[in-house]
């Protein structure tokens, strides 16, 4: 990764700033006007940022064999290397990053500090502008496809290899997550900003790709994908607890999920929903589209510099509030009649042993009976597998349809496969399976997990069950015999 400066570039008489854009960029004019806009509106609140001191990072992400950590790895060298005096990142600076640019720099934050370092980190400020912390469903799509997307890409291929990171549900998404939850950035002076928008610039319009018109979205990220404020939840299968239920023409006996753990949430992380802002393009993109000359009518602009000047917890306490009030107000104001807030819940199964469980059907439940017909309508928008990890599916839903469910009763059922043989004849017999399982939860919990513009993270474990046929001992003694049509023995405890 390559850093070019202007002039001196030192940041000795000023605040040193790094930008750093987004996937499959070609070309530094991404940023529009935007590092000259803040450098002209810097003075206004009480900050000193000259262009000689602002670093606009250009890296390689279109070719398919770069990954997520060559660029960080590149990230780091180029900070060291290329601002003067900075061999050893002493050097502070704050970031300003664009969709993918998010996950970039805080891959680096992990990778180089992490939780335990972060009072060592160099990094005072990174505004993220529509940062894809979890994700986007685009990248589902494919190379081929997503590659032809100009909202995006600009018309190049993208690399596969980060598309795998951004894919929905990705194993370094939720890595990346789990390891978030560790962090304590106020407390060691890093602050962390998230701006999204959730407008659609219509002139991107395909309807072949309804993703690029999702309603909750600027285009590209969903405000939930985007959003750093998320939960976590591990579910595990109670064998104390199972309860027969009626599955369509079928009825059978469910396990129970029990969470274990509780529910983990990191420290807040501000989130500002920027009004008349979509994810890219020159018109509204909540970057390309700044210029010094429209300033006034682009609040994106002051918002991140509000963010600059920020020094300690109580203003970045300050700062979450006045971003909330900001989010309610675009939310609710939107002049395009797209009110609503959603949520991601990404789903990951794996059994005790730790295997992914790749064979499953989901099943959402609402209702007294916690049934699969009582959900209320219209709260479903999209749901997708992940194709590298088929163990991982990503719902994306209203979460003000669906706080209307009735009673506020909702949960899931999963019928894994191979399933549990209902008679135990030739044509069912199976030495291993798993039983279907059922996650309820009542209002207060539906209303304490599922938070507007939230993603949550939920870990499924699953107990395999294998029978004691797959393996037997037989005296020395015994006569020789077959066992290949051996009944099953039932299951080991």
């Amino acid at each position: 990764m390559m850093i070019p400066g202007a002039t001196d570039g030192t940041g000795e008489h000023g605040m040193l700033v790094v930008f750093v854009h987004g996937w499959s960029v070609t070309d530094t004019e991404t940023y529009g006007g935007l590092p000259e806009a803040l450098a002209a509106r810097a003075a206004d609140f009480g900050l000193e940022i000259d262009i000689a001191h602002v670093w606009l990072g250009r890296y390689i992400s279109f070719e398919d064999d770069v990954r997520m950590p060559d660029v960080v790895r590149a990230f780091d060298a180029a900070l060291r290397e290329q601002i003067p005096d900075n061999a050893d990142r002493s050097r502070r600076f704050s970031c300003v990053t664009h969709s993918t640019g998010g996950p970039v720099v805080r891959e680096w934050v992990e990778r180089y500090f992490g939780a335990a370092g972060l009072g060592g980190l160099p990094l005072d400020h990174l505004v993220m502008l529509a940062p894809a912390n979890h994700g986007s469903a685009l990248a589902t799509l494919g190379k081929e496809r997503v590659g032809r997307i100009k909202a995006w890409f600009g018309g190049i291929q993208p690399g596969e290899g980060i598309l795998d990171w951004l894919s929905l549900g990705s194993e370094d998404q939720w890595r990346l997550t789990e390891r978030h939850l560790d962090y304590r950035p106020a407390e060691n002076s890093f602050f962390p900003f998230t701006l999204v928008g959730q407008t659609i610039d219509h002139k991107f319009y395909d309807f072949l790709n309804t993703y690029l018109t999702e309603v909750g979205s600027d285009g590209v990220v969903r405000v939930a994908g985007a959003n750093l404020n998320y939960s976590m939840v591990k579910l595990r299968e109670d064998p104390e607890h199972s309860e027969e239920v009626q599955h369509g023409q079928e009825r059978f006996t469910v396990q129970f999920l029990t969470p274990e753990g509780g529910l983990l949430r990191p420290v807040p992380t501000p989130l500002g929903v920027i009004p008349e802002a979509s994810h890219s393009g020159e018109d509204i993109g909540i970057m390309r589209s700044v210029a010094p000359d429209n300033i006034g009518e682009k609040p994106v602009v002051d918002e991140i510099l509000k963010c600059l000047t920020v020094q300690d917890a109580d203003a970045y306490g300050q700062r979450t509030d006045e971003l909330e009030a900001l989010t309610v107000e675009t939310q609710a104001s939107d002049p395009h009649g797209r009110t609503h807030r959603y949520n991601m819940l990404v789903f990951r199964v794996r059994d005790d042993q730790g295997n992914p469980v790749d064979n499953f059907d989901m099943f959402l439940l609402a209702g007294p009976q916690y049934g699969p017909d009582a959900l209320p309508r219209g709260f479903f928008v999209d749901r997708q597998r992940n194709t590298k990890r088929p163990n991982c599916l990503v719902y994306y839903v209203d979460n003000d349809v669906l706080s209307t469910a009735p009673e506020k009763r909702f949960g899931i059922r999963i019928i894994a496969r191979p399933q549990e043989p209902f008679r135990k004849d030739e044509e069912t017999r199976r030495h291993t399976y798993y039983r279907p399982v059922d996650f309820r939860i009542d209002g207060g919990t539906l209303a304490a997990l599922l938070r507007p513009n939230e993603t949550v993270y939920v870990d499924v474990e699953l107990r395999r069950r294998i029978d004691k046929e797959i393996f037997r001992l037989d005296p020395g003694t015994a006569p020789r015999q077959s066992f290949k049509d051996r009944p099953l023995s039932g299951e080991i405890p």
